[in-house]
C-alpha cells in the first residue's frame, strides 16, 4: 500500500508549524478528493474520507473498493477545523465515519452541503436539521474567512430535486486575495466554463480518474480533460485528486502532467498528505 508523504503526527507537524500570519495560503491532500486548507490560522477540509468505510461495504462483493493509499490522518486528530464541506452523498465525499469524528472533536466547526441532500445528511450524520449550511446554484454564504458558491457539477448529469436543486456541487471558494475550485465529482457539462468564468481561479482541484461504465460508478474528468477545463476557466495552477485510493477507479498522474505540459497549462502533482504553499508557485 502506498505510504503518505506525511501520515499522522508528521502530518499534524506540518499543520502546526506554517506561518499563520503570512498572506500565502497552505494546502494537503488528503486522499481522493479531500483537502485541508489553511489560511491566517483559519482550516476549512474539502470532502475528506479518512476511514475505510468503502473496503468494508464492498469486502464481499463483485465490486471490491480496495484502499491503494493508507489513511494520511485519524479525523479525531483534527480538532482545529471551522468548516468541513460535502460536494454531494457518496460515501467519499459524505463518509459518517470521518465526519462525525470531526464533529465530535469540533462542536462550533460548520458544515456546507447541497441544500437538496439535507435530509439525506442528517440522516446519516444523526445530527439535528438544522445543523449543516446549504448552497444551490448561484448562491453565496460566508463562514469566518471563506466565502462559498456553489457550482453545478454534473455527476454523470446535472441533477436536481423537485424543488430544482442541484443533487451535486462544486464550491468556488474565496478568502483574502485567494479563490480556489473544489469541482467536487464531475464531469464537463455544457455551461460549465460560464458558471466559472466570473470568477479569478487561483486554483482549481479536480478529479481525474475519468468516466468509464465498465467500472460501474459514476465518473469524473479524466487526465486530459482536467488540464483542459483548468485552461479554458483560466485557472493559474490545476492539482488533480480522486485517484490512488481504490485499485478498480484511479488514473495516472503522470499523464495528467504530460497532458497539461502539452497545452501549456500549469500544474502541480501532490501525493497524499504532501503540504503545498501558495508561495511555491509563480504568480
Amino acid at each position: 500500500m502506498i505510504k503518505p508523504y506525511l501520515q499522522d503526527e508528521a502530518l499534524l507537524d506540518s499543520i502546526r508549524t506554517t506561518d499563520q500570519q503570512s498572506e500565502q495560503f497552505y494546502l494537503w491532500w488528503l486522499g481522493q478528493s479531500g483537502y485541508l486548507i489553511q489560511w491566517q490560522g483559519n482550516h476549512l477540509l474539502l470532502d475528506p474520507y479518512l476511514s475505510d468505510s468503502l473496503t468494508l461495504k464492498y469486502a464481499n462483493t463483485d465490486k471490491p473498493h480496495i484502499r491503494m493509499t493508507e489513511r494520511a490522518i485519524n479525523p479525531s486528530s483534527l480538532n482545529f477545523i471551522q468548516v468541513v464541506t460535502s460536494s454531494h452523498n457518496h460515501t467519499d465525499h459524505l463518509d459518517a465515519a470521518t465526519l462525525i469524528p470531526l464533529i465530535t472533536v469540533n462542536p462550533e466547526m460548520k458544515l456546507v452541503i447541497p441544500e437538496a441532500n439535507r435530509e439525506f445528511v442528517c440522516d446519516r450524520l444523526q445530527c439535528a436539521r438544522d445543523y449543516p449550511t446549504g448552497l444551490d446554484q448561484g448562491q453565496s454564504l460566508q463562514i469566518s474567512p471563506f466565502t462559498f458558491h456553489g457550482i453545478p457539477a454534473a455527476h454523470n448529469k446535472l441533477e436536481r430535486n423537485e424543488e430544482g436543486q442541484c443533487l451535486y456541487m462544486g464550491y468556488v471558494i474565496e478568502f483574502g486575495p485567494w479563490t480556489i475550485y473544489h469541482s467536487g465529482d464531475t464531469l464537463w457539462y455544457q455551461g460549465l466554463e460560464e458558471n466559472l468564468n466570473p470568477f479569478d481561479i487561483d486554483l482549481a482541484l479536480l478529479p481525474i480518474n475519468g468516466n468509464k461504465p465498465e467500472r460501474r460508478v459514476a465518473g469524473n474528468l479524466d487526465h486530459k480533460e482536467a488540464p483542459a477545463l483548468a485552461q479554458a476557466i483560466r485557472a493559474k495552477l490545476v492539482i488533480p485528486c480522486h485517484y490512488e485510493m481504490f485499485n478498480f477507479n484511479t488514473a495516472d498522474s503522470s499523464e495528467f502532467l504530460k497532458a497539461a505540459e502539452a497545452i501549456g497549462q500549469p500544474a502541480t502533482v501532490l501525493h497524499c498528505g504532501e503540504p503545498w504553499s501558495s508561495e511555491k508557485e509563480p504568480k
